[in-house]
């Protein structure tokens, strides 16, 4: 069964407004269909299209903040890792198990990964 996002859910997930993301529409950059009068997009297409907007002029000071799509979810008893594709990034975070179900984590729902690290290690290979 497909997953669809609202246009609105699409907007908050790129980042810009629902009238970008119409003029959009209109200018064949984005495709979205029609459920009733509500214009949505398989979930599936949310990775590709913040893709190609990669590199476009979008500005933001929130440079921790990664929207994607969840393509796995593992569970156990007392902890979940959740792994988004968000453009050319993968991100893969643990919580738990209770937070994962509260959230309605599942394959195919929009998702924003926000990454707050006081220290980064960056190491090389021998």
């Amino acid at each position: 069964m497909a997953t669809y996002l609202r246009i609105g859910e699409v907007a908050s997930a790129v980042g810009v407004s629902v009238d970008t993301l119409r003029r959009w529409e209109a200018e064949g950059k984005v495709s979205f269909a029609r459920k009733g009068n509500q214009r949505v997009l398989p979930a599936e297409q949310l990775a590709p299209l913040l893709a190609s907007l990669r590199g476009s002029s979008g500005t933001s000071s929130a440079r921790n903040r990664f929207s994607g799509i969840v393509v796995d979810v593992k569970r156990d008893s007392v902890m979940a890792q959740v792994e988004l594709a968000c453009g050319d990034h993968r991100v893969v975070s643990l919580m738990s198990r209770e937070a994962c179900d509260e959230l309605g984590l599942e394959v195919g729902k929009a998702a924003v990964a926000v990454v707050k690290a006081t220290t980064v290690i960056v190491e090389t290979a021998p």
